[in-house]
């Protein structure tokens, strides 16, 4: 029994380990200081902006994908995002971001849908965000943790990755590029 006892023991310990120490949720700002092209929130995120991508459930399995449009706006150091989604299961979702720098790269940003701000990171050629967001009622209105990272390409795309997780077991996945249309970003 002890035997028993002890393997599952470190089966959980080796899982709590990967999940940390060897996992998107392990990437720190500092893995990317330096590199390029150097993202700025003011710069990259004006204008308007194509959003596609594809969410997975906790299986790995795609459950839906989405067309958005979003519109990038700052005055000063306050900025909005105003993102329309389009859901391939039908479903429309506008959410407006409202975005405040501060001191050392670092900044803040609230939604309707977010508990409390998100709080965030500009280093090198990624932003790095995290939140607790509340799913529509027709996801089940579960409040989950989300971890984003924004990886800014030469060509001026922006890559999303996004984990969200409730009770640390990740339930969804998100994977979307957003581009800018041309003509429309400064």
């Amino acid at each position: 029994m002890k035997l028993l006892t002890a393997f599952l023991l470190l089966i959980l310990v080796a899982t709590f380990a990967k999940t940390v120490l060897l996992s998107f949720r392990a990437q720190s700002p500092d893995d990317y200081t330096g590199t390029s092209p150097a993202f700025s929130l003011k710069e990259h995120l004006s204008g308007t902006f194509t959003s596609e991508g594809m969410i997975f459930g906790p299986t790995g399995k795609m459950s839906n994908s989405f067309v958005a449009q979003m519109v990038g706006e700052w005055d000063g150091d306050t900025g909005t995002l105003t993102e329309t989604f389009t859901y391939s299961n039908g479903r429309t979702q506008n959410r407006k971001w409202f975005l405040k720098l501060g001191e050392g790269n670092r900044f803040t940003a609230t939604a309707d849908d977010i508990v409390g701000q998100a709080k965030g990171v500009v280093s090198g050629s990624t932003v790095s965000i995290r939140y607790k967001i509340v799913l529509p009622p027709e996801a089940g209105s579960h409040t989950l943790s989300a971890t984003d990272w924004l990886y800014l390409t030469k060509d001026g795309v922006i890559i999303n990755k996004s984990e969200m997780r409730k009770y640390g077991l990740k339930v969804a996945e998100l994977i979307a590029t957003m581009r800018p249309v041309e003509g429309t970003n400064p």
